[in-house]
């Protein structure tokens, strides 16, 4: 457990195989070292893994029986992409192994991690109980909530909760069913947005702000057009980008561009990945990872 306070523990079941880029992620973990992350699941010990990130093994059927006793209903998902519903749960699955920590959160491994500390401040972690990296929604690839009672019981008030958990429909509770307790009226205009949100808790214990981390989607860039970086440079911690030089990032979101790296299997060959995850730089584009 890191020493530094508030402690944050960032929670990431996940089930099949890791991804080839996993290394990469493993690195950028390693280099938050005053952050620590969980990860549960089947694929085996990753290799290169630092020692802020711990691993447990667990088959997919016995978390899903772990999942119905703590919540008292029948969770059997065929898919484990289910899991995205389950991720405002995770702070009360896994209260024992978060016990201790100021923050626990919810994430993807699709990513990879600048300084996160530099933009979660102890200011804002002190303020807040609840922290989106999208302005608008709940960012489900990395979300942090305050380890307390009301935070890791929260997911009962999403409607339909039970309903919703157990069927297979994937419902997108995390970034859907979640955000609506905090973004009520959230289609409104601005002004009236804000004025809503003064009248509910909720939303006034939390922060919503757009990071720009997950580009090439529906939000658009810093300077509202829908020109993004060509590409994204690592190095030793330090997340930039082409279009924004000099800018630092707390973490890049390939969900834009992932679908595409098998395209390019020479780059996704895991002797060339662990080669760049131990060079401590890389460069990532639309085709890949590459060295600078």
């Amino acid at each position: 457990m890191s020493a530094r306070s508030p402690s944050i523990l960032i929670l990431i079941p996940y089930f099949g195989q890791w991804p080839f880029w996993l290394p990469l992620f493993l690195k950028s973990c390693e280099f938050n070292a005053d952050i620590n992350w969980l990860l549960v699941g089947d694929c085996g010990e990753p290799a290169g893994r630092p020692d802020n990130v711990q691993y447990r093994y667990c088959a997919f059927t016995e978390y899903c029986d772990q999942v119905s006793e703590q919540l008292g209903l029948a969770f059997r998902p065929q898919s484990p992409y289910k899991l995205c519903d389950l991720k405002p749960v995770f702070g009360f699955i896994h209260k024992e192994e978060a016990q201790g920590y100021d923050f626990w959160g919810f994430g993807d491994l699709d990513l990879v991690y600048g300084d996160l500390r530099s933009y979660f401040t102890e200011k804002k972690l002190h303020r807040y109980d609840f922290l989106s990296t999208h302005a608008r929604r709940v960012s489900g690839h990395l979300c942090l909530l305050r380890n307390n009672e009301r935070m890791r019981n929260l997911f009962w008030q999403i409607p339909n909760f039970r309903e919703r958990i157990q069927d297979q429909q994937h419902h997108a509770l995390d970034e859907g069913g979640f955000s609506r307790l905090f973004l009520k009226r959230k289609n409104f205009p601005e002004p009236l947005f804000r004025l809503v949100g003064l009248f509910n808790p909720l939303r006034r214990a939390a922060e919503f702000r757009e990071a720009f981390s997950t580009p090439n989607g529906r939000v658009p860039w810093v300077d509202g057009t829908h020109e993004f970086p060509d590409h994204w440079q690592w190095e030793k911690g330090r997340l930039t980008n082409n279009k924004m030089l000099g800018m630092s990032f707390p973490y890049f979101h390939f969900l834009g561009w992932k679908r595409r790296f098998n395209e390019y299997p020479e780059l996704t060959e895991p002797s060339w990945i662990s080669a760049l995850a131990a060079s401590e730089k890389w460069k990532m584009d639309s085709r890949g990872f590459h060295q600078t």
